[in-house]
């Protein structure tokens, strides 16, 4: 199907689930922050919601062939923002994650962004790779569900920690994929 058969609401589609993932970012926090012990069902259930509007909104943009330049850097930076925010609260406001997690996830955020913006005034694109969409999607997974269980639970961190292993290995392949371009 081409981007000109696809009628102009469902090719907004995709953009507008992302930019839904970013509006749901506050209302998290909001639900999150006076959470008992970082259990809330409420705030479980709109990062679960964000987690399937991600997987959507890529799905339908490939499906439909209405990938924009917005939804390139939109997607991840939701992604990146919404995991991101629930990991700072589950580490400092909860106790519920380890400094470590922190500092990895966050770090790893950061460089990416920074080097996204490095990278692109000099022609570089880095897609994002399969191994990048796995890590966010276990970590979606993993965090739904540190959300929803007592703190006793110690598989969702073994799940976390899988997901954090996937996202640095991911940043490797990018950093790789940055490194070549710029030897050509």
């Amino acid at each position: 199907m081409s981007a000109s058969a696809v009628p102009a609401p469902l090719a907004a589609l995709p953009n507008a689930l992302t930019t839904l993932r970013l509006l749901l970012i506050p209302l998290f926090v909001v639900l999150l922050v006076p959470a008992d012990d970082g259990h809330s069902v409420a705030a479980a259930l709109v990062f679960g919601v964000a987690g399937v509007s991600d997987y959507l909104d890529g799905w339908l943009a490939r499906r439909l062939n209405v990938q924009s330049d917005f939804g390139r850097v939109a997607d991840p930076l939701a992604d990146r923002l919404m995991i991101d925010a629930a990991v700072i609260l589950l580490v400092l406001v909860h106790d519920r994650l380890p400094w470590a997690a922190l500092a990895i996830i966050v770090a790893r955020d950061v460089l990416l962004i920074a080097g996204y913006k490095l990278l692109m005034p000099r022609g570089y694109e880095l897609n994002v790779n399969f191994l990048g969409k796995a890590a966010t999607w276990v970590l979606y997974f993993a965090l739904f569900f540190v959300l929803l269980t007592e703190r006793s639970a110690d598989w969702p961190l073994w799940v976390f920690w899988f997901g954090v292993a996937l996202a640095v290995a991911a940043g490797g392949q990018y950093l790789l994929t940055a490194v070549r371009g710029s030897r050509t």
